[in-house]
């Protein structure tokens, strides 16, 4: 029996220690409008579709949430700081964001200003790749799934820019490290 895109992402993350464990602690995560997102999810994928160990190549772990509320740099930092300390256990690094935030340093890291987000999941919508653009989060027994441009590039696997809102640069960047993790990767140029 064949499962369905999301149904097979679904399988997929919940056999991946890391991102299960997670998903296990996601109450006590606690931050409003939170999605576990991008690389983490796209590269438990791929080494799933290559066969290598489920934590191959994956340095971190991104949660986003959104807070227009509190756009302080500290808060998200105390957010930070506790949830690493909650998934202390997990040998890669937790990256904790709050997405209502991102246009107050994006300019100063990337060279160029950005409108500010209203949600969650508007910012993934920016996300630098059509595969990395996707976000969970645990609901009844399944997943809440958020993934604008579909799960086919995830799935097949497939990199493609998503030219919302990143520079060639920084795909560059990206798909040289993840060539060399995944070489078994379609990789579509920038140019095609």
């Amino acid at each position: 029996m064949t499962l369905n895109p999301h149904m097979e992402l679904q399988a997929i993350i919940l056999d991946s220690p890391l991102l299960s464990t997670v998903l296990d602690h996601w109450d006590r995560i606690g931050l409003p409008d939170a999605r576990l997102v991008a690389g983490a999810i796209a590269q438990t994928v791929w080494n799933h579709a290559f066969g290598f160990a489920h934590d191959h190549g994956i340095n971190d772990i991104d949660i986003v949430y959104f807070d227009g509320n509190d756009l302080s740099e500290s808060a998200e930092a105390d957010h930070s700081a506790r949830i690493r300390g909650l998934l202390s256990n997990l040998p890669v690094w937790i990256d904790v964001k709050n997405q209502a935030r991102v246009h107050i340093w994006y300019k100063e890291k990337f060279g160029h200003s950005i409108t500010p987000y209203t949600s969650t999941d508007e910012a993934i919508t920016t996300f630098p790749t059509t595969a990395a653009a996707v976000g969970i989060r645990p609901v009844d027994k399944g997943l809440d799934l958020f993934a604008p441009y579909g799960l086919k590039d995830l799935l097949a696997p497939v990199v493609r820019a998503n030219k919302k809102q990143i520079t060639r640069e920084i795909y560059e960047k990206k798909i040289a490290r993840w060539g060399t993790l995944w070489p078994d990767l379609e990789i579509i140029a920038w140019d095609p």
